[in-house]
């Protein structure tokens, strides 16, 4: 078993979903968590874990954490020696997933609200891997740009389409990896 399906193994969804739908964490679909928000697809958070390559030891941004399921994956993907930091522009949701995350007894992993007008933690940058679970409409230079200038990794989804950044210095590399739809970043 991969690293990425034995993360999701012990962390379950159903601690990162509202009560009334706990019983849907098998569902391989997205599950509303409020605020016009979603528990990404299983399926799909697993596709984009393993695009973005987590080793051990990394420090880890997690842009759209909502729930903080994904910045839980993370943190165990990184383990103890790395360091993760999950944003959420959503007040409410931010604090809910602050709470949730606390239960999974990582504390090399946070999750904070996001700054109006600032896209991701800059301050805290850069970082080996960016995860994004939310839809812009063009690649955010701002996140590419708090990349590790060597083999920094961004997965994001843009205009229904998931890419891959691999950041090399002041270059950049983007492929392409299938057709999908997320919640607009906000």
């Amino acid at each position: 078993m991969d690293a990425v399906s034995t993360a999701m193994r012990e962390v379950r969804r159903e601690g990162f979903l509202r009560r009334a739908d706990r019983r849907r964490a098998d569902y391989d679909g997205p599950l509303g968590i409020g605020h016009h928000q979603t528990n990404s697809q299983p399926r799909t958070v697993a596709e984009m874990l393993r695009l973005l390559d987590v080793r051990a030891g990394q420090r880890a941004l997690d842009v759209g954490a909502g729930s903080g399921w994904t910045t839980a994956l993370l943190a165990r993907l990184v383990g103890q020696t790395g360091e993760v930091r999950g944003v959420e522009i959503v007040p409410e949701l931010a604090q809910w997933g602050a709470r949730n995350l606390a239960r999974t007894d990582q504390p090399w992993a946070s999750l904070l609200e996001a700054e109006p007008g600032v896209l991701g933690l800059p301050a805290h940058a850069p970082y080996d891997r960016i995860l994004v679970s939310a839809e812009p409409d063009r690649l955010p230079g701002e996140l590419v740009a708090q990349l590790d200038l060597d083999g920094g990794i961004l997965v994001i989804p843009v205009a229904g389409e998931m890419l891959r950044v691999v950041r090399h210095g002041d270059e950049h590399e983007v492929t392409r990896h299938g057709r999908y739809r997320f919640v607009p970043l906000v």
